[in-house]
């Protein structure tokens, strides 16, 4: 009888042991990056026509259809940006139509949350004729915090 209960725990020691060392893979294993593609289309835009921007939010080969998505917009040499919380539009695709009065350079950001996981690409794009672009030292400018610039 002994025997018996010896060789139960014992058994029963070996199936916890392979048991974490399974979750312990599995846990170990990092997952892929959060991938948000931005695109302006037209660009260069013409003043009062409306412009397209897109965010298409990928991890791995799957479309991410339940991000947080925001698009932040302001003219170049400009301390207004306007934020502007977008839907999901369809697989994966976070879009904006939006038309500008004044010509010049101007800049967008995705700011897109997703798995834990945050990414914020940026595009420069121009409405009409460019205007003085911003310095790389400016604090409007994100480059350097870029996780996947797309320019």
């Amino acid at each position: 009888m002994k025997k018996l209960v010896f060789m139960l725990i014992a058994l029963l020691s070996v199936i916890a042991a392979v048991s974490c060392s399974k979750q312990n893979e599995e846990s170990s294993k990092m997952p892929e990056m959060v991938n948000v593609s931005l695109s302006v289309n037209p660009n260069p835009g013409q003043p009062n026509k409306p412009i397209t921007f897109e965010a298409k939010v990928t991890q791995g080969k799957e479309k991410i259809n339940d991000a947080d998505v925001t698009f932040e917009i302001w003219r170049s040499k400009d301390d207004r940006h306007e934020k502007i919380s977008i839907k999901h539009a369809e697989a994966g695709v976070y879009r904006l139509e939006k038309s500008f009065q004044q010509e010049g350079t101007y800049y967008i950001i995705s700011h897109v949350t997703a798995r834990d996981m945050h990414n914020m690409p940026k595009k420069e794009f121009t409405v009409g004729t460019p205007s003085e672009k911003e310095d790389s030292t400016s604090s409007s400018s994100m480059d350097g915090m870029d996780m996947n610039d797309n320019k």
